[in-house]
């Protein structure tokens, strides 16, 4: 189960960080992401990871900007710091997780389980 938090609304400039609670899988045997859809847009994976071998993608669109971490010391729960936001960021997040290693871009059908969204409005 995924169960992403944290989202509302910003001025462009601002930050946000948005959690996602996972239970259920076991959490070093799985990739992670965020992946995020605009009004009228297709869904774009904006980041991913793997704690196992930490590795790491992010979309053009968000590096520099967007900060994604794990943490499995206390609570299984992976976030997405972002920075710098823009209006273009306007999208539902949701996180998803798929088994083994985040090798680079993998497209969204490609994520087998999925959290609930959570909305991050920017105002311009």
């Amino acid at each position: 189960q995924l169960q992403a938090s944290g989202g509302g609304l910003v001025q462009a400039g601002g930050s946000l960080r948005l959690s996602c609670a996972v239970s259920g899988i076991t959490f070093d045997d799985y990739a992670m992401s965020w992946i995020r859809q605009a009004p009228g847009k297709e869904r774009e994976v904006v980041s991913c990871t793997s704690k196992s071998d930490g590795t790491a993608y992010y979309a053009e669109s968000v590096r520099g900007r967007f900060t994604m971490s794990s943490d499995s010391s206390s609570e299984n729960a992976v976030f997405l710091q972002m920075k710098s936001l823009e209006f273009d960021d306007t999208a539902v997040y949701y996180c998803a997780a798929r088994p083994g290693f985040c090798s680079g871009y993998i497209p969204e059908s490609q994520w087998n389980y999925w959290g609930t969204g959570t909305q991050v409005t920017v105002s311009s």
